[in-house]
C-alpha cells in the first residue's frame, strides 16, 4: 500500500472529507438525497418525478415497495405496486425518507475494498443508528406522523459522518481503526480521530448534512444536542440508549440514568418505557429485513439488557439541591482554616464538599497545573463518575486556547452557561467538549502567592440540570474563600 502522509490530515478537515465523500466515494447517494430534498419543496407535482428518479434502480424500487407494504407503514389497503402510488398513500415526506434510508443502507452495505475490522465497525454503527432511528420514532409516537418521520431520518443520520468515512475503505480507515483499537478512553479516541481526519466525526456529519441539504433538525441535533425540544431531546437520548444497548457489557448505571431521563421526558414509568423499547426492538428487526439489511440483525443488541438489574442497592445517584445553610457552614469552616492556617488539602476538601452539597452540583474537582504548566490534571474529585473524571479530565494547555487557559491567564472565574452557544465556539475544542458538562460548567482559579496553581471545576452533567447565575455566584464565593486560605498560609 502506498504510504500516506497522515500528519498532513489535520490540514484536510471537514471541507476536504465532505467533498471527497460527496463527489468521489458516495456520489450516487449524494445525488439521490439532493434530488429528493429538492422535490420535497413541491410534493404534488413531484410524485411522478419521484417515481421516474428511482425507476432505473430496480433494487432500490423493490426495497421502497417492500417497506411501504410492511406492517409499520401499511394503511390496511391493497398493496402498492409503484413508488408514485406509495407516495400518494403514505405522503411524500414519508416515502422520501424511506427512499433515503434504503439508498443509504444499500450504499454502505455494498461498499467495496473494506478490511474485515473496518467492515465490522461500520456494520455495528449502522445497526446502532437503525435502532436509534426506530427508537426515536417510538419515543414520539404520540406526535404527528410528519414529525415522527423527520426525527427518524435525523436519528438514522446522526452518525452519517462516521459511517460514510468507514465505507470509503481508504488508507485512513486502516490507520484510524488501528489507532482506535489501542484507545482506552473517549478523550483518546477523539484525539485519534482528529489526528487522522483533521476533524471530528460530528463535524463531518454536520458538513455532509449541509452539503446534501438534509434539513435543519439533523444539524440542530448535532450542533445543539442539549436543546430541550422534544425532537432534539429524543434524538439525543435514543442515540445514547442505542449506543449503550449495542455494547456487549454496557455500564448499567449509565443505562439506568438514560432510561430514567427518557421516562421522565415522556412522563411514564421506566417499566412502561422498557416495554415500549422491547416492542421497538422487534419492529427494528422486521424493518431491517424489509430494507434488505438482514446482515444488521446479528449486530442489533440483545433485549436482555433491559431485563437486567440496573443499579445496585445504595448506589443510586444523589442529586444535591442548592443548600444555603450548607454554604454558610462551608464558609465558616474556611474562615477557621484561614485563621488557623490549615494545610492545602484540608482547604480543598472543605471547599469541594461545600460546592458539591451547598451550591448543589453533580460533580466537582480540583485540577492542578503540571510542573511545566502545560496541562491540568485532576487531584481531588467528588460526586458522580469520580473515577471516570480522574481518568479522562486531562486538559492540554500548550499551543491552544480554551476556557481553562483563559481562567488561568485572566485569574478569573468563568461561567460557561451554554457550551454550544456561539460565544464559546473559539474556547471549546473537542477535548473540552467531550469531558465537560453538556449543560454548562463553572471554573475558578486556585491562587497561591499571586500565582495560579490550578482550577476548581463543577457541573451538573448527570442530572442534566441547568446552572444559574446565582449558582455561579455561590461557587465563586467558595472558591475565593479557598484562595484567602491559601494567602494566609503563604504569609
Amino acid at each position: 500500500m502506498k504510504a500516506t502522509n497522515f500528519e498532513n490530515n489535520k490540514f484536510k478537515g471537514v471541507e476536504y472529507w465532505t467533498n471527497r465523500i460527496s463527489d468521489q466515494e458516495m456520489p450516487a447517494l449524494c445525488s439521490t438525497v439532493k434530488t429528493l430534498e429538492k422535490l420535497a419543496k413541491d410534493d404534488v407535482s413531484s410524485l411522478s418525478i419521484l417515481g421516474k428518479s428511482v425507476m432505473h434502480d430496480n433494487a432500490l424500487t423493490s426495497r421502497i415497495l417492500r417497506v411501504a407494504n410492511s406492517v409499520t407503514y401499511s394503511k390496511g389497503i391493497s398493496q402498492v405496486t409503484t413508488v408514485s402510488r406509495a407516495a400518494v398513500v403514505l405522503g411524500f415526506d414519508t416515502i422520501k425518507n424511506i427512499c433515503i434510508t434504503a439508498k443509504l443502507l444499500s450504499s454502505l452495505l455494498e461498499a467495496e475494498g473494506l478490511s474485515e475490522n473496518v467492515y465490522k465497525r461500520m456494520l455495528k454503527l449502522m445497526a446502532q443508528a437503525f435502532l436509534a432511528a426506530m427508537l426515536t420514532k417510538t419515543l414520539l409516537k404520540d406526535y404527528d406522523e410528519e414529525l415522527q418521520e423527520e426525527v427518524f431520518i435525523a436519528s438514522l443520520l446522526y452518525h452519517l459522518g462516521e459511517s460514510a468515512f468507514w465505507s470509503t475503505g481508504c488508507a485512513e480507515t486502516l490507520v484510524l481503526d488501528s489507532k482506535l483499537s489501542r484507545c482506552d478512553t473517549v478523550a483518546e479516541s477523539n484525539k485519534a480521530i482528529r489526528d487522522v481526519l483533521g476533524a471530528s466525526f460530528e463535524q463531518l456529519s454536520v458538513g455532509l448534512a449541509r452539503n446534501w441539504g438534509l434539513g435543519c433538525l439533523l444539524i440542530k441535533s448535532l450542533s445543539l444536542p442539549d436543546e430541550r425540544t422534544p425532537e432534539v431531546r429524543s434524538i439525543f437520548l435514543a442515540n445514547k440508549l442505542s449506543e449503550l444497548l449495542c455494547q456487549d457489557s454496557p455500564n448499567m448505571a449509565e443505562l439506568s440514568k438514560r432510561l430514567k431521563q427518557t421516562s421522565d421526558m415522556l412522563g411514564i414509568e421506566v417499566d412502561v418505557l422498557k416495554g415500549r423499547m422491547l416492542r421497538c426492538h422487534k419492529a427494528t428487526k422486521t424493518m431491517a429485513d424489509a430494507y434488505g439489511a438482514r446482515i444488521l440483525l446479528e449486530y442489533l443488541p440483545s433485549p436482555k439488557h433491559l431485563n437486567e438489574k440496573f443499579v445496585e442497592q445504595g448506589t443510586e445517584t444523589v442529586i444535591y439541591a442548592p443548600n444555603v445553610n450548607r454554604q454558610l457552614e462551608c464558609l465558616r469552616e474556611l474562615t477557621q482554616c484561614a485563621l488557623n492556617r490549615e494545610d492545602f488539602n484540608q482547604v480543598l476538601s472543605i471547599a469541594l464538599k461545600g460546592i458539591l452539597t451547598g451550591v448543589g452540583v453533580d460533580r466537582c474537582c480540583v485540577m492542578l497545573l503540571s510542573p511545566n504548566r502545560k496541562s491540568l490534571q485532576p487531584r481531588i474529585v467528588l460526586g458522580d463518575d469520580a473515577e471516570k473524571v480522574k481518568a479522562s479530565f486531562n486538559i492540554r494547555l500548550e499551543n491552544c486556547q480554551n476556557v481553562f487557559q483563559d481562567c488561568i491567564s485572566l485569574k478569573e472565574a468563568l461561567f460557561v452557561d451554554n457550551p454550544h452557544s456561539a460565544k464559546w465556539r473559539f474556547y471549546m475544542d473537542d477535548n473540552v467538549k467531550t469531558i465537560t458538562g453538556a449543560t454548562g460548567f463553572m471554573l475558578a482559579p486556585l491562587i497561591m502567592d499571586h500565582t495560579v496553581i490550578g482550577v476548581i471545576y463543577a457541573d451538573r452533567d448527570s442530572s442534566g440540570r441547568r446552572l444559574m447565575t446565582e449558582d455561579f455566584a455561590n461557587f465563586t464565593h467558595v472558591a475565593n474563600m479557598a484562595n484567602v486560605c491559601f494567602s494566609a498560609v503563604a504569609k
